[in-house]
Formats: structure tokens, sequence, C-alpha cells
């Protein structure tokens, strides 16, 4: 039985992430370059240099340099050198691609019409789901940064511990790739 159930999970978790996937198609970006923008408008200011990208959607260096290239060409992103080395590439998104993302898309739609429970126990699921993949397959987990153990706020201030640096206030719900899990 479990099997079987293993199987419909996966076929329903394939026919969702095509469905949503079919939409990005439509729209002025690949699939890819929706995931990289979206991953960018949620990462923190550490996290986004192209290796922090390629990472967090499990694709090589080259492929993620080639959808960074793309979604600056059509405006959605930009340049700039990382905070402390001029050398590394970092990436900011510009306001024609936040405007993007804050789209709502089907997908969305769709949630909006399950109740609150069922939206839990989705979460709940997925995020296991997400944490088992990742530890089996040894990948990163790109987390919220108040859920990592190098977060810290003294007196309203927060600190990332590990890099030794004070965080913006937004910073603490953004993701980061130095997430480690309290």
């Amino acid at each position: 039985m479990s099997s079987e159930r293993n199987s419909r999970i996966r076929e329903l978790l394939d026919r969702l992430l095509r469905l949503h996937a079919s939409e990005d198609w439509s729209e002025p970006l690949n699939p890819a370059q929706s995931s990289a923008l979206n991953y960018l408008v949620r990462a923190n200011r550490f996290s986004r240099s192209p290796s922090n990208v390629a990472d967090y959607l499990c694709t090589t260096r080259g492929t993620a340099s080639q959808t960074l290239k793309a979604l600056e060409k059509k405006g959605f992103i930009e340049k700039a050198s990382a905070a402390g080395d001029k050398r590394s590439l970092s990436y900011n998104v510009t306001k024609m691609g936040l405007l993007f993302v804050q789209k709502t898309s089907t997908l969305d739609d769709s949630l909006n019409q399950i109740d609150d429970a069922t939206k839990s126990s989705l979460e709940t699921g997925l995020t296991d789901l997400i944490r088992h993949q990742l530890t089996a397959r040894n990948f990163k987990s790109f987390g919220i940064c108040n859920t990592c153990k190098h977060h810290r706020v003294d007196a309203g201030q927060r600190t990332c511990q590990l890099l030794q640096v004070p965080l913006k206030s937004d910073e603490g719900n953004q993701l980061c790739h130095e997430h480690s899990a309290r």
C-alpha cells in the first residue's frame, strides 16, 4: 500500500508542477527564469550570487548563469558587486521584477479555494518531504533566516552570528544559503 501511495503522491506532485510550469511558458519568462526570479526576490543579500541560485535550483553554474543573463537582459534583475568583495557578483531584483512576482497565478487561485486546515497539512507534509530530500541528497536547506541557529535578536537588533554582521529588519524572513536549522 505504501508503494502505491508513494507512486500516487509522486504523480500528483509531477502533475501539479507541470501545470504550474505550463503557465510560466505563457509569460515573458520560462519556468527556470521564473524560479530564479522568485528565489532572488526571497533571498537575503548574502544569497544572491550565481552559485547560490544554481544551488537553490539544483542546476549547474553554467545553466544558472545563462538564466540570470536572460533575466538581466529582460530587465527583471541587475548586477551588483557583492558586499565586501568587488570581484564577486550578486543580483538585485528591479522594480519590474518585483511587480512580476506579485502577480497571482492559477495555482494561487486554486490554493485560495482550499480550507486553512488542508493548507496547513499540505504545508507541513511538503516541508517534511523537502527536508528529507535535501538530507538524502546532501543539499543546502536555504531556510528562512530567523529559523537558523546563527540568527540572534538582541535589543531589537537582528544579527547573523555566523557571518558576524547585523541584519536588516526584513532579512529575518528571507532565504539564506548559510541556513542551519536550530
